[in-house]
């Protein structure tokens, strides 16, 4: 990272974060910092941690020890709502879409964190809450168009091709007005083509919403070619930290993902 980058404030910071299931560790001892405006990402073998740590940061799990801090404020044992209140937004590895909705719908969906309307207002619609309702649509609407699904309101969202759904997963992210978006595998299941295109609408995500955001993703093409921080996990803990020219060359994340030695992969390439 860039001495420029280095200086963005903190946004998330994760400090000795550790999570049990019963004897296993899962994240253990933790530390990670997350600055403003970067596109950071998590990697690391499977059962390393990663969507455990996001289970962490969004409040689906509690931390047994340790803090994470968002935004200046403590978050560790708030709820999955308050998280979201807060500025955090997520989507998932498996797309967890409404399916029997329209498009329109799923992102509405996003905007509840932010809508004031009690129960008895959404059922009376006073014009207070009326307008609260028009604003949130306008707002779905908006969303939809940055996306590339402005044509597509109307659909039920099962109906939707692949890639489109994962459009529709952040479109309803963003409508809860996120300063940290969390995308987990955002481009598993894609063929080339597809990947590119969220390449670049990652870096767009970042430049024209002013979002920071903080991925999970296997594909080692996509990691190295937008984030700007890689912490690498393994076995629950940090390994390594660095850009991605600086992971990519270091020994425990050759040993991690190739599973022998750094000196012996070494020897092996040269004796062959």
């Amino acid at each position: 990272m860039t001495e420029q980058a280095n200086e963005r404030p903190i946004l998330l910071e994760a400090r000795k974060v550790t999570k049990r299931f019963g004897g296993l560790i899962a994240l253990g001892d933790l530390d990670l910092v997350i600055r403003q405006n970067q596109i950071a990402s998590v990697i690391g073998p499977n059962g390393a941690g990663k969507t455990t740590f996001f289970n962490c940061i969004t409040g689906f799990y509690t931390p047994e020890e340790g803090e994470i801090w968002f935004d200046g404020h403590p978050i560790q044992g708030e709820r999955p709502d308050q998280v979201t209140a807060r500025g955090i937004a997520r989507t998932y590895q498996n797309i967890h879409l409404f399916a029997g909705m329209t498009v329109l719908e799923n992102v509405m969906v996003g905007s509840h964190a932010n809508l004031l309307a009690s129960p008895v207002g959404a059922m009376l619609r006073p014009p207070v809450n009326r307008l609260e309702e028009d604003v949130a649509l306008e707002k779905a609407y908006r969303l939809l168009d940055f996306v590339g699904l402005g044509e597509d309101g109307d659909t039920l969202a099962t109906n939707l091709p692949y890639g489109s759904q994962r459009r529709l997963e952040i479109a309803r992210a963003l409508a809860s007005d996120p300063k940290l978006l969390l995308l987990d595998e955002p481009t598993a299941g894609m063929n080339p083509q597809e990947t590119e295109a969220t390449m670049r609408f990652i870096r767009r995500l970042r430049d024209e919403r002013d979002l920071t955001i903080l991925l999970i993703e296997h594909d080692m093409s996509v990691v190295m070619n937008i984030s700007d921080q890689v912490s690498v996990l393994d076995y629950g803990r940090k390994i390594a930290e660095g850009t991605p020219e600086e992971v990519q060359q270091n020994p425990l994340v050759i040993e991690a993902y190739l599973g022998a030695p750094a000196e012996e992969l070494v020897t092996g390439f040269l004796d062959s």
